[in-house]
């Protein structure tokens, strides 16, 4: 069974999907997915159990479910008291509904019945998020080896460069980070959570709106104006890049140092000329030099420009070895501390647009809500 949904008639108008500089909230938009019944679900999740639960966040928690036919699968529920669950099931389904790809997560489908939330329901992924391995204990980590890292960065690679270039309109994720990639049985990434993305008509350069992502991961330019470009995905990509490949934290924080960034920190060793002293060291050396290309990638994605920044497809070519990153001029990245001064200080002007937007003004703008925990 498929279930129809039309945006301007299951919500309210607020609720519609932004399509970008020609698409307005309220148009209609007619997305099939499978439909599941609430009672199926609750059945599937012994009751939305404690037990079952896997994941939650500023939208709501994820279950693991066993359907009737024997399959596994993961039930995330968006709670309506969040403010931000209609604007967040309308886009997760409006950028999933039509899109294939092995390191994207599948929608299996969703329910809009027998409760005040609304139910999205996905393929289970047996190892959990990218988040839960690089926080994890030692045991966690000890499998978290250079093959299974590498993989993971070229599928992550893969399926944004998939979204952004592949598919029409194209697909802007705006909230790539560690929680939002999720790891099956082989270790294969897939990226979740698209309930922040943007749809972009192909004649499209940007779209402005409102600030959204997380912290540490959000491209200055786009935290500063709104402004959003693919280019904002591949500054969060290669900030992700370079956490998977040094075992370090976006934005860390110690008694001597205080608050520091990890792409402050990767810059100055480029310059010092002693980069590979970043790469992780529970890594083997004899894949340093793999591992510093990798970085190098990462630093060549968080660039000051965005004209600089590649595209996704040839991030992934560099990953590949397919060109050599040696002949590319890395220049310097975009500063977060940089940022954070800009938006305090508007923040203090008294501007209602900066304080509207500024990433620590109120929770719905900075959400923290993934597949796992």
């Amino acid at each position: 069974m498929k279930l129809s949904f039309v945006c301007s008639k299951c919500f309210s108008s607020s609720t519609g999907i932004n399509l970008g500089d020609n698409g307005n909230p309220g148009e209609e938009i007619l997305l099939d997915v499978h439909a599941f019944s609430y009672n199926e679900l609750k059945v599937a999740t012994n009751n939305f159990s404690l037990s079952n639960k896997i994941g939650e966040g500023g939208f709501g928690s994820v279950y693991k479910g066993k359907l009737r036919d024997g399959s596994n699968v993961a039930v995330k529920v968006l709670s309506i008291q969040s403010g931000q669950g209609d604007k967040e099931f309308m886009a997760e389904i409006a950028s999933l509904t039509n899109v294939n790809h092995p390191n994207l997560l599948r929608l299996r489908g969703g329910c809009i019945g027998g409760g005040p939330s609304r139910i999205l329901v996905y393929e289970y992924m047996e190892n959990n998020s990218l988040s839960y391995f690089m926080l994890g204990g030692e045991k966690r980590k000890s499998k978290f080896n250079w093959e299974i890292r590498k993989q993971i960065c070229i599928g992550i690679a893969r399926g944004l460069s998939y979204i952004h270039e592949d598919v029409k309109p194209h697909i802007v994720h705006r909230d790539i980070k560690p929680s939002n990639v999720v790891l099956d049985k082989d270790f294969n990434p897939k990226i979740s959570d698209f309930g922040l993305s943007k749809l972009f008509p192909e004649d499209a350069t940007h779209v402005t709106t409102r600030v959204a992502g997380t912290l540490g991961y959000l491209a200055p330019e786009y935290a500063i104006s709104g402004r959003l470009t693919r280019k904002s995905d591949v500054y969060s990509f290669g900030v992700l890049l370079l956490e998977i490949v040094t075992g370090r934290s976006a934005i860390d924080f110690d008694l001597e140092l205080g608050e520091h960034f990890l792409v402050d920190k990767a810059w100055e060793m480029y310059k010092k000329g002693n980069i590979e002293q970043l790469v992780d060291t529970k890594l083997e050396m004899k894949i340093v030099q793999e591992a510093v290309r990798f970085i190098k990638v990462g630093l060549l994605c968080v660039q000051e420009k965005c004209s600089i920044r590649p595209h996704m497809s040839m991030a992934l070519k560099m990953l590949n070895n397919h060109v050599n990153i040696d002949c590319v001029e890395i220049s310097q990245p975009a500063l977060v501390t940089n940022i954070m001064d800009v938006k305090i200080n508007a923040r203090r002007s008294g501007s209602s647009n900066h304080r509207q937007n500024h990433p620590h003004s109120k929770p719905s703008d900075v959400p923290f809500f993934s597949y796992y925990a």
